[in-house]
């Protein structure tokens, strides 16, 4: 199986609703999900730089390595079967104003934390990376995720760093 290398950014409005966007495309198409993209390898970009491109070109905001906060990498084995991911989850400091328009990769929408729990979302999503940022979104953790089909999702924390004074 191919390795991809992937960030998603978790962007908060004002009133601290997340942007959420239902993909239009695999994987997780239909499904809800904070935006991201791959990173552009032959570049050289580092996952930082991928996650301020991929926020300004998804949703228009611009961003600057300093408003991002990287607070887990992920390995997921097998995901739906075809690939193996190493995602890189970033949490945007700096609010979005408004609602970007939809665009080919799917249509946006705000939602309340408690709401995305009612969500179609993709599994590993909700087992794994929402309270993976409910717990360690000030800080900074590792984890590995086997998502082969056929077997029950096992998410493993193999490091973590918490905040000063926790």
């Amino acid at each position: 199986m191919d390795y991809k290398i992937s960030v998603l950014v978790f962007i908060r409005n004002a009133e601290g609703e997340f942007l959420m966007l239902q993909r239009n495309k695999s994987p997780n198409r239909g499904l809800w999900s904070p935006i991201g993209g791959k990173l552009e390898m032959e570049t050289g970009e580092s996952p930082h730089q991928c996650a301020a491109r991929e926020t300004l070109e998804e949703t228009g905001l611009e961003v600057g390595v300093a408003d991002l906060h990287l607070f887990c990498m992920i390995a997921e084995r097998a995901y739906e079967g075809k690939n193996h991911w190493l995602m890189f989850l970033f949490e945007c400091k700096k609010p979005i104003a408004a609602l970007p328009p939809s665009m080919g990769e799917g249509a946006f929408a705000f939602h309340s934390r408690d709401a995305i729990d009612t969500l179609p979302i993709p599994e590993t999503d909700r087992e794994g990376l929402w309270s993976i940022y409910d717990k360690y979104r000030e800080g900074f953790v590792s984890a590995r995720a086997d998502c082969s089909p056929g077997h029950p999702l096992n998410i493993v924390i193999e490091h973590r760093v918490t905040p000063a004074g926790e």
